[in-house]
């Protein structure tokens, strides 16, 4: 299996609903350092796993909505708890859909799986990962 992996960071700011959340129940911010990997059992005709400019592109795009953002503002979020582990799967879907919409050209036709990873800090991470 093929991978190619690109990065990129957002900021924002949100709080936390339930007594497992302790003092992160009141607003805080996080600054989140995104990878995103792509991975096929073959390389495209041009020895490629994905166009990494478009990819990286995407994924700017899709974390510029966020970026510099009260989380709990959105109102998909509404009666969500946007933790780590949550905002990588929107990122993952956002990416999914990206894919299907042809955003990240010819060669991420041949793509099988993807996987995001969020790093909260040096220390801990959350990622979700699926087929495409």
């Amino acid at each position: 299996m093929f991978s190619l992996t690109v990065r990129d960071h957002f900021m924002i700011a949100h709080s936390f609903n339930g007594d497992v959340f302790g003092p992160a129940q009141r607003q805080h911010g996080a600054t989140y350092i995104v990878d995103v990997t792509f991975k096929r059992p073959t390389l495209d005709d041009d020895d490629l796993v994905i166009d990494i400019g478009l990819a990286s592109t995407a994924l700017g795009d899709i974390l510029a909505e966020f970026n510099l953002r009260n989380l709990d503002e959105i109102a998909e979020f509404q009666g969500r708890n946007t933790t780590t582990e949550f905002m990588a799967r929107v990122v993952f879907d956002r990416l999914a859909q990206a894919i299907d919409e042809g955003r990240l050209g010819p060669a991420a036709t041949g793509l099988t799986h993807m996987g995001v990873t969020l790093h909260e800090s040096h220390i801990a991470w959350a990622s979700y990962e699926g087929t495409l």
